[in-house]
Formats: C-alpha cells, structure tokens, sequence
C-alpha cells in the first residue's frame, strides 16, 4: 500500500506560509482544534506531521505511525518526542529553534525590567486613581549588575545579545556547548559555583532532559547570592516550584521572572499545585506570563520559515 499523495497532518496553528508551502509537497491537512485523541486515532495514515505541544509522540504513538517519515516540532523543545523511538523507526524529527530565540531574548529582558522598576505595580497605582505613594515604586538599575546564564544555545543567546546595550557583566555557564562563539561580550566560567556566587541575575535557558528536570531545586538556590533574581523562559520542569517560592518568601533571593511553570494547565493543578500558585501569586516581587516569550507575530512567521525549509530538504533527500 502506497499513499499517494503524501498525506501531512497540522495539529497546531501555524502561519499560512507553513500551510501553503507543505500543499506543495503533499496533501495538507490543517487541524489546528485536533485533540491528541484524535490525532492518535489517525496518526497510521500520514506521511508527515507537524506538531507544537498538545502532542506526545512517544514510542506506542510511533507504533501506530505506520507510515511516519518526519515530525515537524514548532519551535525548540523535543522533551515531548521520543528521539530515540523515532531513530529506530527512521522518522526524520526536525525543530526550529532559531524561530522564536529573538522573541524570548527580548521578552527575558523585558519581564527583567518590569521587575526592576516595579513596572506592574506602578501601572495599577496610576488606574487605581489613589494618590501616588511614588517612593514605594522606587526601582533598581540594570547598569552594574552581573549576569549569569546558563545554557547558551538559541535563545541564551540571544539574551546576551540584548544585554550588549547595558553596562552589565556577562558571565555564561554550557556544560556542553565549546567553544561559545565570541561574538559579544561575555566572560564564559567553566565551573557553575562560580557563576552562583557572582551573579545578581540568572536566566536560565535549558532543554528538559533526565538531567535538568528538577535541577534547580533549594541546594541550587540556596548557592545562589543573597537577594539574587531568578529568570526561567525555557522549561517549567527544571525548577522546583515549591523552593522558589520559600527562598522569596524568606528574602534569600529577591525576585523572579517566570514563563513556564511545571504544570501549565490551571484547571488540572493538585491542591499542593493551587497553594503553591497562589503563594507565588501573593509575592509582588515576581513576573509571571503564560509561556508566551517565544510566542511574537515575528517568531510564527520565522518558526513556518524555518521548518518548511528543512521538511523540504528531508522530503528532498529522501530515499
């Protein structure tokens, strides 16, 4: 049995550029409410499919994949294919992690400023038509801080290179990643204590894995100096929710920037999750957003870019 045309599933919402391209190399169909359920259900008849998050290909999904040549990951994060099922299976798994590196730079920079200057509060001061306590608004600067950043690949990059603008020390920890291409100013350290002792700020940018899931817990924290701020825009599963929260409460560290969070369906969280949330959502010295650094009118145009370029290699070398 042959499939002809090669028939491409969309489980997610794309730009059209992605949309028309792939119509080019076979029959696309664009599902973009498609339920993982329902994904699973038909899954043996597609040729290619495209997926953001709601999909988990693990190894039964790929046993059901018949016909599976490639997987086509919106933006960076592969901890939900199963790299290695896939391998043995001969499906080509591509990402675009270039796609939105930009976007959660400038939004890691952003979210820092909003903390600093007390930005959030400072608004609802001026709608709640109170009379202006402006010394409690009183902010901090970035000039003369030390930044530290682990994990140097698409988008820790990319925070550095926002960073050029301001008279800050620079200081970047990859375990895996040599050498790191000098192209801005930076001071790289090769052991990570000393990064914990001598930043004021640390962003964090990591792929999930076995090793970085639940890393930075309390031990990592507490290493960490007093009144530091921590920011997190790649994975909520690397932090220890429940310790950041003690360590701000406490005051060991004064502030924290969050864009992912280890469960990020509200109406699903434990009550240990709701007390956690809501603690954190009592402390006036955090930023949080819904997982939407990458997410830019820029980034769904240059992720569609990307990805439909590197399909097409695949489909193009094919054997």
């Amino acid at each position: 049995w042959t499939m002809n045309p090669k028939k491409i599933l969309i489980t997610d919402d794309v730009h059209p550029i992605l949309v028309a391209g792939l119509e080019k190399v076979g029959q696309v169909e664009y599902l973009p409410d498609i339920s993982y359920a329902e994904v699973c259900e038909c899954i043996h008849n597609y040729h290619g499919l495209v997926i953001n998050s709601k999909i988990i290909v693990d190894n039964d999904f790929l046993k059901s994949a018949k016909h599976l040549k490639w997987i086509g990951r919106l933006g960076s994060g592969l901890d939900i294919i199963d790299l290695q099922a896939a391998r043995n299976k001969g499906v080509h798994v591509l990402n675009s992690p270039e796609g939105n590196a930009n976007a959660v730079g400038e939004h890691a920079l952003g979210m820092l400023l909003c903390l600093l200057n007390r930005i959030p509060p400072s608004d609802q001061m001026v709608r709640s038509m109170v009379p202006w306590d402006r010394e409690s608004m009183r902010g901090r600067e970035l000039d003369g801080q030390t930044i530290g950043i682990i994990g140097c690949g698409n988008t820790g990059s990319a925070f550095v290179k926002k960073l050029q603008g301001f008279d800050v020390r620079v200081l970047i920890y990859d375990k895996y990643r040599e050498p790191i291409p000098a192209l801005h100013r930076f001071q790289e350290v090769s052991r990570l204590n000393a990064l914990l002792d001598e930043s004021d700020i640390i962003s964090l940018h990591l792929p999930l894995t076995a090793e970085t899931k639940g890393w930075i817990d309390g031990s990592f924290m507490d290493a960490m100096k007093s009144g530091g701020i921590l920011i997190n825009t790649s994975r909520g599963k690397i932090l220890k929710l429940a310790d950041l929260v003690h360590r701000l409460e406490s005051g060991h560290l004064r502030g924290a920037c969050l864009d992912v969070f280890a469960n990020e369906k509200p109406e699903s969280y434990t009550d240990e999750e709701k007390d956690t949330m809501n603690r954190i959502c009592d402390l006036k010295q955090v930023i949080l957003t819904p997982h939407v650094a990458g997410w830019t009118v820029e980034s769904k145009r240059k992720i569609a870019e990307i990805l439909l370029k590197r399909i097409i290699y695949v489909e193009d070398h094919m054997v």
